[in-house]
């Protein structure tokens, strides 16, 4: 419960965390959004991990001067291609014998077959979309992996998706972040933004409990 408790709180006030570190430890703080980024994007027991919200935080923050906007997307986007590459390799080694696998704690087949599920849906193109889905986009190149998918033609995707969601999120932060309206209103903006990121599972849970019923 105190894990749980802390998680949220880090959530709740992603602003006011992300500037503290920036203040008081200087460089380092892109080390520790390196390191949050590439385990929400490779690790797939940490898909719970702020991601687009981390984004938009930290680039408004850039935009009032605390980190530099542009070296934290290079940062960053190393961290999400960095991630997913090794996301992928893990899903290579583990082969298909991970469907066999249960749940635990750490470890969702439910995850597993719904990004599946994707890959049926759209292909490599997965790979890109899956950048916009939390949860999805940890499990994505583990799939990927799971399905030998050419590595020349993951590293593509994975690229070109990285790029897209690391600049777009974090430059969005970036100018409109200090917006007076947004800026006072940050705490219900990171959560209209976790809500909208999640909103896609949400929407999947109601049509497979209709289907059900």
């Amino acid at each position: 419960m105190d894990f749980l408790a802390s998680f949220l709180d880090l959530l709740v006030h992603l602003d006011k965390h992300l500037l503290w570190l920036a203040q008081s430890s200087g460089g380092l703080v892109y080390l520790v959004l390196f390191l949050i980024v590439f385990c929400e994007t490779g690790l797939v027991v940490t898909p719970f991990l702020p991601g687009d919200s981390l984004l938009f935080v930290a680039g408004t923050l850039a935009g009032a001067g605390a980190m530099n906007a542009h070296l934290l997307v290079v940062v960053l986007t190393l961290a999400a291609v960095i991630g997913d590459s090794l996301n992928y390799a893990v899903g290579r080694w583990l082969g298909t014998r991970v469907f066999r696998y249960e749940d635990s704690p750490l470890f969702k087949k439910a995850y597993l077959e719904r990004t599946h599920r994707y890959f049926e849906r759209f292909g490599g193109r997965t790979i890109i979309i899956a950048r916009f889905v939390p949860i999805v986009r940890t499990y994505a190149p583990f799939v990927a992996g799971i399905g030998a998918m050419d590595y020349r033609r993951f590293l593509f995707f994975n690229v070109s998706g990285a790029v897209l969601w690391v600049a777009l999120i974090t430059y969005c932060g970036y100018l409109f972040g200090n917006v007076p309206l947004v800026q006072n209103n940050l705490t219900l903006v990171v959560f209209a933004i976790i809500l909208v990121s999640i909103s896609p599972g949400i929407i999947e849970v109601v049509r497979h409990r209709l289907r059900r019923a």
